[in-house]
């Protein structure tokens, strides 16, 4: 985001404009997700090609399409424009990683430090639970390495698809080319994905994502080469599809 301001000098409405966006996105696969996981679970399994269908697809509508929808608001309302594209895309990026997954989640491990920090009864409760649901928290460094340097990938791999979907949304709103949304529209359905990991394939499974990300990042730049190039150039376009 800092690099983006200083080179694009992006409106400061991007910030609440994508939290919008994106918050409304996740209340939404709440609202899903809570009455119908445990039933759709039952019926197609874990690990199964429906439980990714079901997921993707949310991603897809949620995600991808509000963001298109936030975006098409704001560009059409005068308050985002051209110079927001790359911004935005992060903006979505930042709120998902450095805050949902980021900050949340250093206040619930300083919560719980704090907890079994003190010698009280509660603490001996919450350390038991803690070593039967997540062991992973008291295991040593040289266990613990592997496991951060998978998760930054991932973090990394969520980066990239924000972006290239965020930007996108963007720049079909602005340029009123639905073609780019439509683009951007598959990308959500990268959580497929998430109900075919395993324990013993989560290298692979990082790094098929990862590999996907950079595709769908490249795919995004090449499909909006001709509306940069006119615009650094500062020809005029037509706002239509032809």
């Amino acid at each position: 985001m800092v690099y983006w301001y200083f080179k694009r000098r992006f409106q400061y409405g991007v910030w609440g404009y994508s939290a919008l966006a994106y918050f409304v996105a996740i209340a939404l696969k709440y609202a899903v997700q809570l009455p119908t996981i445990n039933m759709v679970t039952g019926y197609f399994g874990e690990h199964s090609v429906g439980l990714g269908v079901y997921y993707g697809l949310q991603t897809v509508f949620f995600e991808v399409g509000l963001a298109f929808l936030v975006a098409w608001y704001a560009v059409k309302s005068g308050k985002l424009d051209r110079k927001d594209a790359e911004a935005y895309g992060s903006a979505l990026a930042f709120w998902e990683n450095a805050v949902y997954l980021g900050a949340f989640t250093l206040l619930n491990l300083v919560g719980i430090y704090a907890i079994l920090s003190s010698n009280t009864p509660i603490a001996q409760t919450v350390y038991s639970q803690l070593m039967k649901s997540q062991p992973g928290l008291f295991a040593p460094a040289s266990q613990v390495l592997g496991q951060v340097a998978l998760a930054t990938v991932e973090r990394i791999s969520s980066i990239l698809f924000h972006f290239a979907w965020g930007y996108l949304c963007i720049m079909a709103a602005v340029y009123n080319k639905k073609r780019l949304f439509l683009i951007a529209l598959p990308m959500g359905f990268v959580d497929f994905l998430v109900p075919f990991v395993t324990q013993g394939t989560i290298a692979i499974f990082e790094a098929a994502i990862f590999a996907l990300s950079v595709v769908s990042l490249l795919v995004a730049w090449y499909a909006t080469k001709q509306l940069r190039k006119a615009s650094e150039n500062e020809v005029v376009l037509p706002k239509s599809d032809a």
